[in-house]
């Protein structure tokens, strides 16, 4: 009993510098974490430029304009403005959607524009923006059969095109198609696959799909009458606890949405509608 009571105290005061160490560590690494993400956005503002990952073939979201070697689009435009208001420059680095995200964690970019929709699975890996687009799913078929599919129940044994990791192509997959992937085709490509019938079905955002069947009206295909589901927000990506980052693209943002900027560039691309603010109509979510 002596020999426990004086030893109590040498035990008790090794658990408290125990604790106190592990606490001591723990606030280390949140202040590692903290000067990491201020070393971030000042790292970003001593280059004084953005690096973007786009994919330069995603009309009208990021594309080139016929005879001009700069991209364009809604979203590049929305991301010029936004580091101009940053008072930075801004690289685009050009890539198939699949390499985007894991560009994003990799540090290869800063941030990822190209009509990327929130969903809670990727939000558990990345940081994403206020919206900058709201939107839902339609479906191109041929126009002379509508591919023999009255809706996305019908999608059994047809082909659907498009990228791996999309949400779509996810919609297509639990449905049960054959996918047929491409890796950053040009909208051609794909609406004329479906043209001819090498594939049956494209699932995509509405508004992206009525540019595209506009831009090829001598084409056998057409938007699906019945088809609209997935309600869904498109936003800009940014590597997870970015701190003052993601920040600066939130405040600027919502500056831009506020003074009107979002619904101009929106007006200029999408043939007078305004993508920033949600569809009034019926959809299946």
């Amino acid at each position: 009993m002596t020999n426990f009571v004086k030893l109590a105290p040498v035990f008790l005061m090794g658990l408290v510098v125990f604790v106190i160490s592990a606490c001591s560590n723990g606030g280390n690494e949140s202040n590692e974490a903290a000067d990491k993400e201020a070393s971030k956005w000042e790292q970003i503002q001593k280059e004084g430029k953005l690096v973007v990952a786009t994919s330069g073939t995603l009309y009208p979201t990021s594309y080139y304009e016929e005879g001009s070697d700069k991209v364009t689009g809604y979203e590049v435009e929305v991301v010029r403005e936004m580091a101009n208001r940053l008072d930075l420059e801004v690289e685009f680095e050009e890539m198939g959607f699949d390499g985007m995200l894991s560009s994003i964690n990799s540090g290869k970019v800063d941030l990822a524009a190209n009509d990327i929709t929130i969903t809670e699975e990727r939000q558990k890996k990345f940081a994403f923006s206020e919206p900058v687009k709201y939107s839902y799913g339609t479906a191109i078929v041929r126009k002379d059969d509508l591919s023999g599919i009255e809706s996305l129940d019908d999608l059994e044994g047809k082909i659907a095109a498009g990228a791996s990791t999309t949400i779509y192509m996810e919609v297509a997959r639990e449905n049960g198609a054959e996918e047929k992937i491409y890796d950053n085709a040009t909208n051609e490509q794909y609406l004329r696959d479906v043209s001819v019938g090498r594939t049956d079905i494209i699932l995509n955002d509405y508004y992206l799909q009525t540019l595209a069947l506009a831009a090829f009206p001598d084409l056998n295909i057409t938007i699906h009458p019945d088809i609209k589901y997935y309600p869904n927000d498109q936003a800009i990506v940014i590597k997870k606890d970015s701190g003052e980052l993601e920040e600066k693209v939130n405040a600027t943002l919502k500056e831009m949405k506020e003074d009107g900027t979002l619904k101009d560039l929106s007006e200029q691309f999408f043939n007078g509608a305004d993508v920033s603010v949600k569809p009034d109509i019926d959809i299946e979510e």
